[in-house]
């Protein structure tokens, strides 16, 4: 195969970790080979940089780039620093969602921190939260919205974004009933791209690995995109490639494959 990794952009949830945060060591052996090969390793999430730092300092990532909050948010670490972030005005959104769904936990993502309509469960926002009124949330620019219900579904929540009928936003529905809202045209591909762009590597030279459906744009974009074997038929049909489940250690196959075990780590 002609195509060499230049950059690897690793999704988080249900890429590197479990859905209980938990990194196979063989996953995190993997992608310390990519860091020792001098390739740049750019996580790419939807996580807020908050969760995302937690996981670059368990890699033991060297100073470099993250893309986080769908790609609203690029950062360069460590020491922390935002190089680009993407606000939009929430108003009709939040509007919109606090109609359709009057009991759901809305919250607006301000820099670092998190303003929300009423206390989501505990451990899914980390950073400052404040609560406010819808009027509140609406009334200055954001980098994203969040829907979410724990007592709903993903079906219904799919539902939902028919019915919000909104043109200048971008939906990202995740595995439970969590919704992302951002402004239409960012996402990680577009986070990815800024993140390129300074360090002049060619997006046909990007390996891109994930599992969500907000992982798409991203591989698409990416010269080599690749979906975890248990990522939805769509995000597979959006891949170059599709390789093993989470569980079998499909992320570890896909990077062995230009970032070899050396003889001395078998033994």
């Amino acid at each position: 195969m002609s195509f060499t990794p230049r950059l690897v952009a690793l999704d988080i949830d249900g890429t590197l970790v479990d859905p209980f945060g938990e990194m196979p060591r063989e996953v995190h052996a993997a992608v310390r080979r990519v860091v020792d090969a001098g390739v740049p390793v750019v996580l790419s999430t939807g996580r807020s940089w908050l969760s995302t730092q937690t996981v670059f300092e368990e890699l033991g990532l060297p100073r470099g780039w993250a893309v986080s909050s769908n790609g609203a948010m690029v950062v360069t670490y460590p020491p922390f620093e935002v190089r680009h972030e993407t606000r939009f005005d929430p108003a009709e959104t939040v509007h919109r969602v606090a109609e359709l769904a009057p009991t759901a936990c809305i919250a607006v993502q301000d820099g670092l921190h998190w303003r929300v309509n009423r206390p989501f469960p505990e451990g899914e926002l980390l950073g400052d939260v404040s609560i406010e009124t819808i009027d509140e949330l609406a009334s200055r620019d954001v980098s994203r919205v969040i829907v979410r219900d724990p007592h709903s579904s993903e079906e219904v929540f799919n539902g939902m974004v028919s019915q919000l009928g909104l043109h200048e936003v971008a939906y990202f529905i995740g595995w439970s009933a969590w919704l992302d809202i951002a402004p239409m045209g960012v996402d990680k591909a577009h986070g990815l791209q800024i993140v390129c762009d300074e360090l002049g590597v060619r997006a046909a030279d990007v390996l891109a690995i994930g599992d969500g459906r907000n992982d798409i744009e991203m591989l698409e974009w990416a010269g080599r995109g690749v979906a975890m074997g248990d990522a939805p038929d769509e995000v597979k049909a959006a891949a170059d490639a599709v390789t093993g489940n989470f569980a079998d250690l499909g992320t570890v196959d896909e990077l062995e494959q230009w970032f070899p075990p050396r003889m001395a780590d078998a033994i």
